[in-house]
This record gives structure tokens, C-alpha cells and sequence, in this order.
């Protein structure tokens, strides 16, 4: 793969993304396009499939582009590259191609998801009730199954749990001995382990360094820090230079669920026997891909049609009305943008208050500056990255009297600097009385800013750890 001189630009934007890049890819090489958050790294590797200009027009020059003529790709969101409704047809159409015997073809299925560790009773599920970790194995399965001699891997592994991401990675690693790699990947405990060279780029898209993994890592550290990408020890520096922060005194019960359970498609997904939710408290929500996590919350915004007892400051629930008091961030972001600009999503919520349209401004301008948006603010929200679409969705969801943030894997798709600002926004919010539930894999969130720890499995809650109780028994 080759491409020089490459310039391009999204309609509307006013701002080149790339201004003649050049670079090169050997057959055989494991590559990771490492940068900032929106700088462009998921928009090369469309380039380099030649989705851009082919699929998706966009203006775009290069003076010269060689392409893979033989690829798989795993797009950042999984949902957009689905063409059938079941997870076996998704498969059986991969593999038709192929000429793959009937007879094969059932064998050859259940051998995919496996590799990825996708267990199924039945492989003929439908796409739309899986989470979004699962969805992310079958985008995995379905770009091994066409055997390609090069594989394009955006972040194939931001919705999976630890257990998952290891396995992901082993499985691409033993099963592309062979293959080109090309991946855009937040997380690196364990793609460095795979790539052998780093094509690091700054915030707006320029390549600033290109050669062995441990040459990029060992002499652009400083650069890394300042760029705010991750890198090996990023979260331990952070949290060594920040105090541990104070837990505020949790208020009185907010919420109350008994018997509580919420049904897809008129099966039971999610049931909590008896929890309460204190004001202040920040729960991380925890398990495997498909246990329910994400069921729960959608349950707690009534999405889905529940049963049982729900109660939010003291007032029973019923029906389908969506509580007032809670704020929800989805686990794609595109699910709930619902208006043509950035600026117009976030200043949504307040122009329902009739809020005069200067306050609306200072408002909506220091939220867009505080999570790197201010410069995106008249552009449409689909045509962010998605880690710029999930700092929007926070930040539109960050309203005056909202006083449960519900937030679905909110951290993903994100680099370190914007991990660690959104991390300070909420610990701001709850410092002021907000309740946080967060669904999240991240192990370190968990640790050291979780006050309880909910772990969900098939569908039940099997374990509630209220943490300094827990540090207090242990000391």
C-alpha cells in the first residue's frame, strides 16, 4: 500500500485533514496509526481500503494510491458495515461468496464465532438485540471469514471486556500470521504486542513520526504526554499527580428497584432482586459482553418494558414515561443526536428552559471548549469521529438538574487527554450531588473512582461492592 501527497476534505468542514501525507505499508507489516482523538486516523484507513473515494465520496487528491486488492475491514462502529439481520446469515453471506459448500457452511459458522469467542445457543440471533461488544466479535468474525491478505482493524476492541480484548487480539494475532495489519487502537496493553511499527500522527494529521514500536515509544514520550495520546504508564502518571479525590457524603436514598426486570422482545434481559441508589454514589456497572450492563440502564430510562418496582425519590414509576431526573448517554452516540450542528446539541436541552440565547452562548461555548469541540461547533455531529461524537453526547447530556447520569461506556474511542477531562467533569458533577452509573471496562475507573461495583451476569446482578466498606474490611 501507497499513498502520496494526500489531501482531502469533508464538505462543509472549511479545514484540510490531511495536507500531502505520504506513507508506505509492506506486505507482511503490522501497523498502528496512533493519534489524537479526530485527527484523522480512521478516516486514512478508508482511504487506504479505498472506501474513500470509492464508497463514501469525499473530495479527496493524492498523487499517487496503491490498495490492498484483498482486505477485511472492522469498522470503529459495528453496526455500519452489517448487510443481514441474523448473525448467521451475516456469516453464510461472507461465506457464500466464497463458494463455501452447503454442507460446510454451518460447521464454518459455529468455527468463527468461536475464534472470537462468541458462544451462542443459536446462531440465528438477531443482529439488533446483541450488545455492543458482541456486535464488535461478530464486525471480527465476519472480516476473517473472507480470508483476507490484508486487514483493516478500527478499534476493534473499544466495546469488549478485558477477557474478550485478550482473546481478540490472540485470535487476530495467530489467525493473520500472514496478513498485513493496519489498526487504529486507543487501548495498547495489548496490540503493542502485535504491531511492529507506529505511524504517529499530530492533532491535525500531519505524521510526525513513523518507525519500530520501540523507537516511536521510547523517543517521542514528551510528544505522546503533550499530544495526549495513551502510552504505556499514561494512567499511572495520572493518577500519581492527582490527589485522591474526596468522596463526597452520599445524601439519601434516590432510587429504589424490587423485583425489577426488563424485557427484549418479551423475554426477560435484565432483574435486580433489591437495590437501592444513594445521591452521590458512583456505581461502575461491570460483567461480560452480553450480560445485560447496557440492558439495565436502557430498563432504568423505561426504553424497554419493564416489571417490578421502580422508584425515583420516593415516586413509583410506571408506564413508559421516561424519568425527568435522569440523564442518559448511549453507548453509540449517534442514537441520540438530534439536531444539525454541534452547537445546536448541546445548546438542546437549554433552549427548552427559555434560557435568553446569551446565556445559551456562554453556556454551550465553555462546555464545546472544554471537551475539544469548540472549533467543530458548526459542523453536523455525523460528521465527527467518533470519539469527538462521544465527547458531544456527554456534553449535551450535562444539564442543570439532572440528578442520575446514566452513561454507557463513555469513555470509549477516546485518548488520554479527553479520558482523564471527562473523568474530571464527572467528578465535578458528583462533588455537586449527581449519581452516576456507569457502565465501563475499564479497569482503572473502576478502582479508583467507583464508590460501589455492580457486576452483572446473564442478566442478574450477582454482586453489589459498596468499595469503602470493602477497603475497611480489608485494612
Amino acid at each position: 500500500m501507497h499513498v502520496e501527497n494526500l489531501r482531502l476534505t469533508f464538505p462543509g468542514s472549511g479545514k484540510r485533514m490531511f495536507n500531502d501525507v505520504s506513507l508506505s505499508i509492506n506486505e507482511g507489516e503490522r501497523v498502528l496509526l496512533l493519534g489524537p482523538s479526530g485527527c484523522g486516523k480512521s478516516t486514512l484507513l478508508h482511504v487506504l481500503a479505498g472506501v474513500i473515494p470509492r464508497s463514501v465520496d469525499v473530495p479527496m487528491r493524492a498523487a499517487k494510491l496503491e490498495i490492498s486488492d484483498s482486505y477485511g475491514y472492522v469498522f470503529q462502529n459495528p453496526d455500519t458495515q452489517f448487510c443481514m439481520p441474523f448473525v448467521d446469515e451475516e456469516l453464510a453471506f461472507v461465506l457464500e461468496n466464497l463458494r463455501t459448500p452447503s454442507e460446510e457452511m454451518k460447521g464454518e459458522i459455529r468455527r468463527l464465532l468461536s475464534e472470537v469467542g462468541m458462544e451462542l445457543e443459536d446462531p440465528h440471533t438477531k443482529i439488533s438485540i446483541l450488545s455492543g461488544g458482541m456486535k464488535q466479535k461478530l464486525a471480527i468474525a465476519s472480516a476473517l471469514a473472507s480470508r483476507p491478505d490484508t486487514l483493516f482493524l478500527d478499534e476493534p476492541t473499544s466495546f469488549l471486556d478485558e477477557e474478550s480484548t485478550k482473546s481478540v487480539w490472540k485470535t487476530i494475532e495467530e489467525s493473520c500470521l500472514d496478513k498485513t495489519l493496519v489498526i487504529v487502537e486507543h487501548k495498547l496493553d495489548h496490540v503493542l504486542d502485535i504491531i511492529d511499527r507506529i505511524i504517529l500522527f499530530d492533532a491535525d494529521g500531519a505524521i510526525i513520526a513513523d518507525g519500530a514500536k520501540e523507537w516511536v515509544l521510547n523517543h517521542y514520550k514528551d510528544t505522546l504526554k503533550t499530544l495526549g495520546v495513551w502510552y504505556p504508564g499514561a494512567w499511572e502518571e495520572y493518577l500519581s499527580s492527582h490527589r485522591m479525590r474526596d468522596i463526597p457524603p452520599f445524601g439519601s436514598m434516590i432510587a429504589r428497584m424490587e423485583d425489577f426486570k426488563g424485557y427484549i422482545q418479551k423475554k426477560e434481559k435484565i432483574h435486580l432482586s433489591y437495590s437501592e441508589i444513594r445521591k452521590g454514589e458512583w456505581i461502575a456497572i461491570t460483567g461480560r459482553n452480553g450480560a445485560g450492563k447496557s440492558t439495565l440502564l436502557h430498563s432504568l430510562m423505561k426504553f424497554i418494558y419493564t416489571s417490578g418496582t421502580y422508584e425515583l425519590n420516593g415516586r413509583q414509576l410506571k408506564g413508559k414515561k421516561i424519568p425527568q431526573g435522569c440523564a442518559f448517554v448511549f453507548q453509540n452516540p449517534e442514537l441520540q443526536f438530534v439536531t444539525h450542528s454541534v452547537f445546536d446539541e448541546v445548546a438542546y436541552s437549554y433552549r427548552l428552559k427559555d434560557l435568553n440565547e446569551e446565556s445559551v452562548e456562554r453556556i454551550v461555548c465553555e462546555l464545546l471548549e472544554r471537551f475539544k469541540l469548540r472549533s467543530f461547533k458548526d459542523h453536523h455531529p455525523y460528521s465527527l469521529s467518533l470519539g469527538q461524537k462521544r465527547r458531544l453526547s456527554v456534553a449535551a447530556s450535562i444539564f442543570p438538574g439532572k440528578e442520575i447520569l446514566l452513561l454507557d461506556e463513555p469513555t470509549f474511542g477516546q485518548d488520554a487527554h479527553n479520558t482523564f477531562e471527562l473523568i474530571e467533569v464527572l467528578l465535578e458533577l458528583q462533588r455537586e450531588g449527581a449519581t452516576i452509573l456507569m457502565v465501563t471496562h475499564d479497569n482503572r475507573i473502576i478502582q479508583h473512582y467507583a464508590t460501589r461495583i455492580w457486576t452483572i451476569e446473564n442478566g442478574r446482578l450477582v454482586q453489589d461492592v459498596d468499595v469503602e466498606a470493602a477497603r475497611s474490611e480489608a485494612l
